[in-house]
């Protein structure tokens, strides 16, 4: 009669065999093997399942809670849970020069990894909506009167406070930041409006809220804001996860001897407002510099921040150039443009005896207008009357000189320093302008092709004017397109090909900008980056007090929730011992002699009777 022979790595008196007639006389030979074979490959593959599966579905954890994450962030609808406690509010005011905005953000309990920022975003309203509001004008209309200013603002703070949870106001983060409005007053009269906020917000709202907390910030920083504020957003701050993620390498600013690091590639920006153009983007290599002037003006061009939560971590130390460039934004570079030929056109006018321009019928020829519109230009009680060629070439040519390039190296527009940029392994976000040029009535927002641009503007401006306006009352263009933007498409089209690829020096070749109004589905403000920046380090404070509070509690917590089917398994496992242990004493009993044989398998004396005392 065959016998299976098994032999475990379990104590010694643990090792057995197992022999058909310790199995149910009704099950023949073959089935009990089979059956004991399945029980022991089912167990082994409980433990493998345990050990090795749950591991690698838990690796994976982190990519998928990543990967929800940003799923959130694009349909991030649902409304914040207030009844939460664990969810952490911070409100930040925009001071902009036309009005004011609040913004309510909130976070949950951070995730424990120091090397995270939290998850911030916008709080919801029971409706789903944006916890936003904006008031008019802008805080920079009480110069004169300073003492009126937390009047004009708490409408703001009401709205906010009416949203956050009462029990929060007190660990709740508020910061009022003051923008372009406010930056071309005196320094007297800013100081005057930031004083009455420190001193009277306190005495009506708990909000935390620091003489820091309230300052007039620089274009610079506003830049920078916005780009930690899309690059959150793209997920560009996390860790390298996968082996097809576009990296590159950094030399991290002041340790440029030590070996570099290889981290995520960031997304620069582009901005093309009505009044200013901004750019800002990583430069993640040592620069060099023509000039110890050109230096001089780099300083102040290139910010250095540090965006780990631990100050003395440099793994996310992060070197950008940001430039603001007054007077480069579409409406002001088409007043600029006006005001040029007009004053051109009245001197040629004097020297050569002309009346160009003077009358209806006799216009000045302007190439950066649709083909056969008519226009006016008054200044000065006089009048310069323009009709549109649509030459889009023409009126690239004849934009160029405004770009104020110099003859230096490393230049950008106004001759202002631009670092090298990697162009085979970079990305750029153009947004307002950008977006608007290429989408209102081009339709070709997104991926940006400089070819296709061109032929879709050249078409454009050659195209009458007459059948500009029957597709616009067709509804053909972007539903908020307007009558302005298709008067001075044409123009605007022709600025920010200039500005993109000769004023930044973008070759035509360049495939990775995306013009975007949203990133993921979503506007997102430099509010947002500013918010990030300034809460930095509450994660590493979050870390030390749950240190200080619960010890471990974390990883008993965890590892039950993420090691229970690894418990399970083994719980099987030992289960199976036991079951195989007791078997192979039912068969030595089945087996052992009415006399005592049971102890001669054993390598024990028999014991047939009571011995002597």
């Amino acid at each position: 009669m065959g016998r299976i022979g098994i032999s475990c790595l379990f104590p010694a008196s643990w090792h057995f065999s197992i022999s058909p007639v310790g199995c149910p006389r009704i099950l023949n030979t073959s089935l009990r093997q089979i059956i004991v074979i399945s029980i022991l490959a089912a167990a082994v593959s409980l433990l493998y399942f345990s050990v090795v599966i749950i591991r690698s579905k838990y690796g994976w954890l982190s990519r998928d809670k990543k990967f929800q994450r940003y799923l959130a962030r694009v349909t991030d609808v649902e409304a914040t849970d207030t009844n939460n406690p664990n969810v952490n509010y911070g409100i930040v005011v925009d001071c902009g020069s036309s009005g004011s905005r609040i913004f309510v953000y909130c976070w949950p309990r951070h995730n424990g990894n120091p090397h995270d920022l939290l998850d911030i975003r916008q709080m919801r309203d029971k409706n789903r909506k944006p916890v936003v509001m904006k008031i008019k004008p802008g805080i920079s209309e009480f110069a004169t009167s300073p003492e009126k200013v937390s009047d004009y603002i708490s409408p703001l703070l009401n709205f906010a406070a009416e949203h956050v949870p009462r029990a929060k106001h007190k660990e709740t983060p508020l910061y009022i930041l003051c923008t372009a409005g406010m930056r071309v007053l005196p320094e007297s009269q800013q100081k005057a409006i930031l004083e009455d906020l420190l001193t009277d917000i306190p005495v009506h709202f708990d909000f935390l809220f620091s003489d820091s907390h309230a300052e007039v910030i620089s274009g610079k920083q506003e830049g920078v804001y916005a780009w930690i504020g899309i690059n959150f957003v793209l997920g560009r701050f996390e860790h390298i996860e996968e082996d097809d993620e576009a990296v590159v390498e950094v030399n991290l600013p002041g340790s440029e001897s030590s070996e570099a690091i290889v981290r995520k590639r960031t997304a620069g920006i582009l901005d093309m407002g009505g009044v200013s153009t901004q750019i800002a983007y990583e430069v993640p290599k040592t620069v060099s510099f023509a000039s110890s002037q050109q230096e001089e003006v780099a300083k102040n061009l290139l910010a250095e921040f540090n965006l780990g939560c631990d100050v003395h971590q440099t793994e996310h130390v992060y070197r950008v150039y940001v430039a603001t460039f007054l007077g480069f934004g579409g409406n002001a570079a088409r007043q600029r443009y006006e005001d040029r030929l007009f004053a051109s056109t009245v001197q040629k006018n004097r020297l050569l005896g002309k009346q160009t321009g003077l009358t209806p019928d006799a216009p000045f020829l302007d190439p950066c207008l649709p083909l056969d519109i008519k226009d006016e230009i008054q200044q000065n009680g006089q009048t310069l009357y323009l009709r549109g060629t649509g030459d889009f070439d023409l009126c690239r040519e004849t934009l160029q000189p405004f770009m104020n390039k110099t003859n230096e190296t490393q230049t950008s527009l106004n001759g202002v320093y631009q670092p090298p940029i990697h162009f085979q392994n970079s990305e750029f976000y153009g947004f307002s302008e950008f977006y608007y040029c290429t989408e209102d009535v081009l339709r070709m927002g997104g991926d940006y092709n400089a070819a296709k641009f061109t032929k879709a503007a050249k078409d454009y401006c050659a195209t009458k004017w007459s059948i500009l306006r029957e597709r616009f009352d067709r509804g053909l263009y972007a539903s908020h397109a307007d009558l302005h933007r298709l008067k001075y498409q044409c123009f605007k089209s022709a600025w920010m090909f200039e500005v993109f690829h000769r004023g930044f020096s973008f070759p035509v070749t360049y495939k990775n900008l995306k013009t975007a109004l949203q990133v993921y589905d979503k506007e997102v403000q430099w509010t947002l980056g500013a918010i990030l920046y300034r809460t930095r380090f509450l994660p590493l404070r979050d870390i030390r007090q749950e240190v200080i509070r619960a010890g471990h509690g974390h990883w008993r917590g965890v590892s039950f929730v993420y090691n229970h089917y690894l418990f399970s398994g083994c719980f099987l496992v030992v289960l199976l011992s036991i079951l195989l242990y007791l078997l192979r004493l039912r068969r030595i009993h089945r087996r052992a002699p009415r006399t005592g044989s049971l102890w001669i398998e054993e390598g024990l004396p028999s014991q047939k009777g009571p011995g002597p005392l």
